[in-house]
C-alpha cells in the first residue's frame, strides 16, 4: 500500500496532464480549483511532447506553464489526476511515454493504494471520450492505484450536451480547439478535483 503521510507532512495532489491547443491545460487548472476547494494543494505538472521515434522534443525545462512532471512528483502527492487529448481512443504518445518510463515505481509499489482521476477532451462530440478514459485507466491499475470517477449524484452529468463522463471529466474543444469549456464541463471538472482530493484525505485518514 501507499505510504502514510504524517499530518505534518504537506499534502498534495498531482494533477498530470499533455495539452496541445490549451484545452486540457484549461480542464487541469479546474481540477486542481477543485482540489484546492477541498482543502489540498494541487500540484500542476505537464509532460513534453515527443516525436514519432518516442525522443522527447522540446526543452528539458518549459518556456512557460507548468514544469514537466518527475517520478518525485508521483511518489510525493497523495493522489492524482491524468489528463490527455484523444489520440484514436487513447491517451496522447506524450503521455503514455511518461508512463511507460514508470516501471521503476511499479517495481516497489510506489503509487499502489493511491486514489487516481482522469480527464480528456476531443475534437468532435463523439471522438472516443470514454473510450480515452477507459484505456487511460489500465496502467493506474497497474500500478495498483484506487480509480475515482464521477456518480450521477452530479446533476451536470446528466444534463450536459458536450462533455462529461461517469468515468472521469471530458470536453469537446471543436476540431480546431475552438470551443470553450461549458458551464457543465467546468462544474464537472471542479467536482472531479474535489471528489479525488476528499478520497485521498480518507484514504490517508
Amino acid at each position: 500500500m501507499a505510504r502514510m503521510i504524517p499530518d505534518n507532512e504537506a499534502k498534495e495532489i498531482l494533477v498530470l496532464y499533455y495539452s496541445q491547443h490549451g484545452a486540457t491545460r484549461q480542464m487541469a487548472q479546474l481540477i486542481a480549483r477543485g482540489v484546492e476547494q477541498a482543502g489540498l494543494t494541487a500540484r500542476l505538472r505537464t509532460v513534453p511532447p515527443v516525436s514519432a521515434t518516442c525522443e522527447a522534443t522540446a526543452p528539458a525545462i518549459p518556456d512557460s506553464g507548468a514544469p514537466y512532471a518527475t517520478h518525485a512528483d508521483l511518489e510525493e502527492c497523495i493522489g492524482i489526476a491524468v489528463g490527455s487529448p484523444t489520440r484514436f481512443g487513447n491517451m496522447t504518445a506524450a503521455m503514455k511515454y511518461f508512463w511507460d518510463g514508470t516501471s521503476p515505481l511499479w517495481m516497489k509499489h510506489a503509487l499502489a493504494g493511491k486514489p487516481a482521476a482522469l480527464f480528456t477532451s476531443t475534437g468532435t462530440l463523439h471522438g472516443g471520450q470514454e473510450a480515452t478514459l477507459l484505456t487511460m485507466m489500465v496502467p493506474l491499475l497497474h500500478h495498483g492505484m484506487v480509480l475515482v470517477g464521477l456518480p450521477y449524484s452530479e446533476p451536470e452529468l446528466t444534463s450536459t450536451q458536450s462533455g462529461g463522463t461517469p468515468y472521469g471529466a471530458s470536453h469537446h474543444a471543436g476540431v480546431a480547439g475552438e470551443l470553450p469549456i461549458s458551464e457543465h464541463e467546468r462544474k464537472l471538472c471542479i467536482a472531479l478535483g474535489k471528489r479525488l482530493a476528499l478520497t485521498a484525505r480518507r484514504l490517508n485518514a
